[in-house]
């Protein structure tokens, strides 16, 4: 049997967290080890890290937390494996250097669907041969954050080897403000927040006499699991952070 990996969770009570707890009692290389409450004061959280002695520490909590989170887990030696969105880019780059001089492994990720990082992989491609495209990303109403972890890393990568491209026509007026969405080096990304969602983009693409769109729902949070489970047991052999689940996917 392979080495058993011990696995606390913030925010074990939480939606995410109670489908993490599921998933670890299904595995039997995984060990729950607890529920972390940080409100609590340095004692108490040390006196917590000595009771369950975590190897890894999941997070499916709050954009205001998951710093916070990140420290403590340079302080124990925790490897983190962070699915809450909301760090800004000038957090990320700083746990990033932290973490590499640590030698300590860390995975951040805005999406741990499978089908949603293959959304990505295939966005990018696309766009490097039809680079006139949009995101609609659409998700429940209770999410904090606007536009999604996922979209914004989606825009990231076509970004990236996208041609330099402003579409849409050069005299475009809103008569509304907002009505053609976020721009975003050129493309516009959208955001919707509705009750009855999970978690569903869309990337569209537009060229001459022909469109492409490429979707990914996610109907329930059952769906971020094996993703979450790959990303624990890769993240105990890793001595740097990485920045989304795609980085483990060939």
């Amino acid at each position: 049997m392979e080495k058993q990996i011990r696995v606390a969770v913030a925010g074990a009570k939480g939606r995410m967290g109670q489908e993490v707890v599921k998933m670890l009692g299904e595995d039997a290389q995984l060990i729950f080890t607890g529920n972390l409450d940080t409100r609590g004061d340095e004692e108490s959280i040390r006196l917590q890290m000595e009771e369950m002695k975590p190897d890894v520490l999941v997070d499916f909590t709050t954009p205001h937390s998951v710093y916070r989170h990140m420290e403590i887990c340079l302080q124990y030696g925790i490897r983190p494996v962070v699915g809450t969105t909301g760090l800004t880019p000038e957090q990320l780059q700083e746990m990033t250097d932290r973490y590499r001089e640590a030698g300590l492994g860390a995975i951040i990720a805005p999406n741990f669907a499978i089908g949603a990082i293959l959304c990505m992989k295939f966005a990018a491609l696309a766009s490097k041969y039809m680079p006139h495209v949009e995101i609609i990303e659409l998700h429940h109403d209770r999410k904090l954050d606007a536009p999604s972890g996922t979209a914004l890393k989606t825009a990231e990568m076509i970004a990236a080897v996208r041609e330099e491209l402003k579409q849409g026509h050069p005299e475009e007026k809103e008569i509304i403000a907002g009505a053609r969405g976020a721009e975003y080096e050129g493309f516009r990304i959208h955001s919707v927040r509705l009750p009855g969602m999970v978690a569903h983009q869309e990337v569209l693409f537009g060229a001459v006499g022909q469109t492409l769109s490429i979707r990914h729902d996610s109907i329930s949070r059952e769906s971020f699991m094996p993703g979450v489970n790959m990303a624990i047991k890769a993240v105990v052999n890793m001595n740097s952070l990485i920045y989304g689940l795609e980085h483990l996917i060939d």
